[in-house]
């Protein structure tokens, strides 16, 4: 049996009943994208996108997929709440952030466990840190250490000033002292290249994250089943519970790879995370970008239609929003995208799941593997 699952990170179906805590009321990733750009996703419309509550795009008669959305219960709108949601693990309390910087203990500690002082320690857009940051950064080595929103401690520096393992150290230090009551979701390796005003090594980028319980994918794992994380996957669950891991570039060698796998021989899941529209248009506020690649991945989808075998599951899922006509540059919060596809099989409604953990719950029913937490599976709805 297999399993793919691709989660277009970031591709929100709209608001979520409680988006006024966030700030987020009136988001809507797709629609908001949609109208700015005049994009038409053909492909997923065939699956039933246009049936989703909420979303404006044409559906055909004929959908040929299962449709819903998908409710978070987490008190969160980052990639690893939602990530470990779908995979099992609800958080009641959300993940610490510090938009002021982080704390002084923190610092010296960080300061003293890599031998050189760092610059910045504020909120930033990743972006503009490096223009801002970046020169003192090449005359000093100091790393350039910034947050934003999400709980996430991230590091920039110049592969032509720290060699890129000097980096990934640096981040596992950080990691180490990020535990207990200063403990964040993810520290991030963010490598620049060039002459001002500098370029994101993005394909160099590497989370470290905070070890989650135990998820569906440990109980895959354990089953002897196959698990392969594919793009940033491996690190959100701090690779726990995968057989193999394939790092990408981007979105387009991200969908190549995950072909690439399906064509292979395996017995288990391909989980797959697209993080482009996220964090290259997401949260740059680029609606033109983000169309763009949304039409990419729909152009691509019959393709990877073609590898779902009869017997085989596809599933996709996104993780929040990141409305890029939204103000500021934080994530939204919103429902997930929830298509299915099983050949031969016609149109489901899935409606509205309680929760992201009916992803797991449903790959571990047609997996044929026990898992005890949340989530109700679906899949004797799209079997």
């Amino acid at each position: 049996m297999k399993v793919t699952v691709i989660v277009l990170d970031s591709v929100g179906m709209g608001e979520l009943p409680d988006a006024d805590k966030f700030g987020d009321v009136g988001s809507h990733t797709l629609n908001h994208t949609l109208e700015k750009t005049g994009v038409q996703l053909p492909n997923l419309a065939k699956l039933g996108l246009g049936k989703i509550p909420t979303v404006n795009h044409p559906s055909p008669e004929d959908v040929q997929g299962g449709y819903g959305r998908l409710k978070e219960v987490s008190a969160g709108k980052d990639t690893s709440t939602g990530h470990w949601e779908f995979m099992g693990v609800q958080l009641e309390h959300p993940f610490r952030t510090f938009s002021d910087g982080f704390p002084k203990e923190v610092m010296d500690r960080f300061e003293a466990e890599i031998g050189r002082g760092w610059l910045c320690n504020l909120a930033y857009s990743g972006t503009e840190v490096i223009k801002d940051y970046g020169p003192e950064h090449i005359k000093t080595g100091f790393p350039i250490v910034y947050t934003s929103a999400d709980s996430v401690f991230q590091i920039a520096t110049h592969l032509d000033v720290t060699p890129i393992e000097t980096l990934y150290e640096y981040c596992q230090k950080a990691r180490d002292i990020l535990q207990g009551e200063y403990a964040v979701a993810r520290v991030i390796a963010r490598p620049f290249r060039g002459e001002f005003p500098f370029e994101r090594a993005g394909e160099l980028r590497k989370d470290f994250s905070l070890t989650p319980p135990r998820t569906v994918l440990n109980a895959l794992f354990e089953a002897g089943k196959d698990v392969v994380g594919i793009g940033k996957i491996p690190d959100i669950y701090d690779h726990q519970g995968f057989t193999e891991e394939i790092h990408t570039d981007n979105n387009l060698d991200g969908i190549e790879k995950t072909l690439k796998r399906m064509q292979e021989d395996f017995e288990g899941l391909v989980f797959t995370n697209l993080v482009d529209f996220d964090a290259k248009f997401g949260h740059r506020r680029d609606p033109e970008g983000y169309g763009n690649a949304l039409k990419e991945f729909d152009d691509r989808l019959p393709e990877i239609l073609a590898q779902v075998p009869e017997d085989g599951l596809l599933v996709l899922i996104s993780d929040h929003g990141n409305d890029p006509t939204a103000p500021g540059t934080d994530h939204t919060r919103e429902y997930g995208m929830l298509l299915t596809y099983r050949p031969g099989r016609g149109s489901v409604n899935l409606g509205e799941r309680a929760t992201f953990a009916d992803v797991g719950a449903t790959v571990a029913e047609a997996l044929g593997v026990q898992w005890e937490g949340p989530g109700t599976s679906f899949w004797g709805e799209v079997r």
